[in-house]
């Protein structure tokens, strides 16, 4: 792709098995599909959907599941050239069980040590992450070295990249305490922090924001990430909607749009694509907030995660359903 990216995100890849049985515990399930998976995998597909350039820095096994990684990234028109083998390590699998409307338990197979931990710093491509528009990473890539140094370094290249042709340095918080080996939150938060001062966004909900600042309350959550760095601080609290909170002093609070719950588990990863295109596109904070919920919602109704991503008119629709007047 000729000229800096609109997106590059870095962290987690994988496979993930999901049930086609929905309310069967997993002992029970004789049918599973399998999608590609991760986090910021799933942002940078859910963004390519909706028109973005997009690229993700992460590892594979060397592996049958590695090279579908990889496949079904060039399938999404989402660049895997930063998505490199590592020998002696298979690609991480993920199943789920599927409860709607709210209970979707997760098994994370990632022993003995997952390849996306071990990006090493100096492979990256540092002047391809500075220029990128938007560059997104996650707290999972802090829990362990090599990864840890490795997603600080690019974060750090942002900053002392400036700000010519960038949007936006998105950090998601990301916290799931089991792929830490110390497993607490008070271990955790000094990397946080470290992130934090590098970007100018950050993503979590409730729960994540009070690892990252030990803050519970939604709107002290998003004063302490804005004292912590960022410019925009992004808080969601599930049935409750988002709170964007902006250094400018802006706010918005959104709810979430009404959807009947197939599978919650994408939800995140649809918002944060979505919200990548709307900082991409300059949109204010409530523009952003309704247009990532309304991706997210899209995502919650259907079974898979990457492979449901919404396309931009499928987002439109929805909302223009929703706006006064509408269908909705």
């Amino acid at each position: 792709m000729a000229g800096p990216l609109d997106l590059i995100t870095m962290g987690r890849i994988g496979v993930d098995l999901y049930p086609l049985e929905t309310g069967v515990p997993l002992a029970r399930v004789e049918t599973f599909g399998k999608f590609l998976g991760g986090s910021p995998t799933n942002v940078a597909v859910a963004a390519a959907r909706l028109g973005r350039s997009a690229a993700v820095i992460s590892r594979t096994g060397r592996d049958p599941f590695g090279d579908y990684c990889r496949q079904a990234l060039a399938e999404f028109g989402v660049d895997d050239r930063w998505v490199t083998p590592v020998d002696g390590l298979p690609t991480p699998v993920t199943f789920c069980e599927i409860f709607p409307p709210d209970d979707f338990p997760l098994y994370f197979y990632r022993q003995p040590k997952a390849p996306d931990l071990v990006i090493e710093p100096d492979e990256l491509d540092l002047a391809s992450v500075a220029a990128a528009r938007v560059f997104w990473a996650s707290g999972t890539g802090l829990c362990e070295e090599p990864s840890r140094t490795a997603t600080l370094t690019a974060l750090a290249a942002r900053s002392a990249a400036g700000g010519a042709g960038r949007v936006a340095t998105v950090f998601d918080l990301d916290w799931r305490p089991v792929f830490w080996p110390e497993g607490s939150a008070a271990a955790a938060r000094p990397h946080y922090l470290a992130a934090l001062a590098h970007a100018t966004v950050a993503v979590g909900n409730v729960a994540e924001c009070e690892v990252a600042t030990g803050e519970r309350e939604p709107l002290a959550c998003a004063e302490a990430l804005l004292a912590a760095g960022v410019e925009l601080a992004v808080v969601k609290r599930g049935p409750a909607g988002v709170l964007l909170a902006h250094r400018d002093g802006r706010v918005a609070e959104v709810p979430p749009h009404p959807v009947e719950v197939v599978n919650g588990l994408g939800a995140g990863d649809a918002f944060g694509g979505a919200l990548c295109h709307g900082l991409l596109a300059g949109w204010p904070p409530d523009r952003l907030a309704r247009y990532a919920n309304a991706a997210g919602a899209l995502v919650a109704g259907r079974l898979a995660c990457s492979a449901a991503m919404p396309f931009a008119h499928e987002v439109d629709a929805l909302l223009a359903a929703a706006a006064p007047g509408g269908a909705a």
